[in-house]
């Protein structure tokens, strides 16, 4: 075995794959003329990521539904997609439910 090959470390090997995101505009064309856009969020998910099924956004997350966490990691995976800062999206209607709609 040569020592590049065993130069791989943990942290690495337990690395989290990157989230699954479609392209920002593939997500615009889903909001409303008033910029809201309909969320069904999974949280406590074993991978995050972002699909388009149905005409609806498909959000899941690891975070799980306590004190908020899942809704600042919804926003904040969102505004990843989108390329804004997660301060930009607003949180309209669901906050204890996986039906959401944010306004981007």
């Amino acid at each position: 075995m040569s020592g590049s090959q065993a130069d791989i470390s943990l942290s690495q090997l337990m690395a989290r794959p990157k989230a699954d995101l479609p392209p920002a505009e593939a997500i615009r064309a889903l909001a409303d003329s008033e910029g809201r856009l309909a969320l069904r969020v999974t949280p406590g998910a074993r991978s995050e990521g972002i699909a388009i099924s149905d005409g609806q956004l498909q959000v899941k997350v690891r975070a799980k539904p306590q004190d908020g966490a899942a809704n600042d990691a919804v926003l904040g995976l969102l505004a990843k997609a989108l390329g804004e800062a997660p301060s930009r999206l607003e949180l309209l209607r669901g906050a204890t439910s996986r039906e959401k709609l944010v306004r981007i």
